[in-house]
């Protein structure tokens, strides 16, 4: 019998076994802060991801599951490494949404969306061409599964950036939206906190003595709700406030917690700026105002290069019978946030075709889990060696 040489035919027989495989992978909880099911998953995919040629290399966390990085070992000089990154972790502690469970056309559970169905997606795609064309039709290759990506990559960043960084375009397999849109843009995110220092008096036999932190709070809150910028997509968002201890007490401390968001890198840099001035300019006599935290992921942002990226992917959508439109633009970050700042051409949100992430009505698409694994191959093929078809 004659070895196929087709990857797209050699998926086309595969839906259940991608299934049967997501439902595995489902089926272990792996919220962020349980680590032990998130170690276990790494171990499944460490299986999931046995491609001849590609490497795996284990970085430990000491407060996640490991991070994972594959590198090919087909690299040819001259040629810059395509970037396929994921992460195994979800937003459901143990106890609260488990288990896969299939529904006609539909499977429900924990990670089929975001982001266990896009990591099966990426595995069956490079398994196709493995086991047809060889590994070696493939463009040199660096595949990153991190942790913590639901609470912000606070390690994966790095382990991101040390593994991608000689890449020239990263493809992230975030949860594939209606229509198969492809997320171009994605607002930067942080989180600040203002903490008011003053001086504790009885407001009644010593108010001349005290220091009311509230009242600098209260100033620093007005200056920095100033700063939201609907035309630019700057908002600021003062979302809590805690001080005092009684009404005839002044407080000696107050806090404020504030969500940031920007659609640039200029206008990350430049509202920390105008924050931390607000801090300055809100102080009281005998006051003063820290500011704690800052950006946490840069903007994703639309460049000629990522326009260049998300056409050829979607000549290799289209060909698998998806859509290949562009994504509005996304409030919230991803990791694909952390390749774009890098200056590598980023698409994001090529997992399988679902709705309901971060719900307990999380569910996909079946079928698209094959066909986003054949668009990927079209497109892995159209940089590699292979044939694109």
């Amino acid at each position: 019998m004659t070895k196929p040489d087709d990857p797209t035919a050699w998926l086309a027989g595969k839906d259940r076994a991608m299934e049967d495989e997501l439902a595995e992978l489902v089926g272990v909880n792996s919220f962020t802060d349980n680590v032990d099911g998130g170690r276990e998953v790494g171990r499944r995919l460490a299986d999931v991801f046995r491609v001849p040629g590609l490497e795996l290399a284990v970085v430990p966390s000491a407060r996640y599951a490991d991070h994972l990085v594959w590198r090919s070992t087909w690299d040819a000089a001259g040629r810059s490494p395509v970037a396929l990154v994921g992460h195994l972790d979800t937003v459901f502690p143990p106890g609260t949404f488990e288990g896969f469970r299939r529904d006609g056309d539909l499977a429900r559970g924990p990670g089929v969306l975001d982001m266990k169905g896009g990591l099966v997606v990426v595995a069956w795609a490079l398994r196709a061409v493995a086991e047809t064309l060889g590994p070696s039709a493939l463009p040199p290759l660096r595949v990153v599964v991190v942790a913590d990506e639901e609470v912000g990559s606070p390690e994966g960043q790095g382990v991101i950036r040390s593994a991608i960084a000689d890449a020239t375009s990263c493809l992230v397999f975030e949860a594939g939206r209606k229509s198969d849109l492809v997320v171009t843009r994605r607002k930067g995110t942080g989180s600040v906190k203002a903490i008011a220092h003053g001086k504790a008096a009885h407001a009644g036999n010593a108010h001349r003595d005290g220091a009311n932190a509230l009242w600098a709070l209260a100033r620093f809150v007005d200056r920095v709700q100033g700063l939201t910028a609907y035309d630019r997509g700057v908002t600021v968002n003062v979302g809590r406030v805690t001080g005092g201890e009684s009404k005839n007490t002044v407080p000696d401390r107050a806090e404020a917690l504030v969500d940031i968001r920007f659609e640039t890198v200029r206008d990350a840099e430049a509202l920390m700026d105008d924050i931390r001035r607000a801090a300055a300019e809100a102080a009281v006599p005998g006051t003063r105002v820290e500011i704690e935290g800052g950006v946490a992921r840069m903007p994703m942002e639309r460049t000629d290069a990522s326009a260049i990226l998300l056409a050829e992917y979607g000549e290799s959508a289209r060909a698998a019978g998806l859509g290949s439109g562009e994504a509005a633009l996304v409030g919230g970050g991803s990791d694909a946030s952390t390749s774009s700042a890098m200056g590598i051409a980023s698409i994001d949100g090529l997992g399988p075709r679902g709705v309901g992430f971060h719900t307990k009505d999380e569910q996909i698409e079946i079928v698209t889990l094959r066909m986003k694994a054949e668009a990927l191959v079209r497109f892995l093929l159209r940089h590699g060696q292979g044939r694109a078809g």
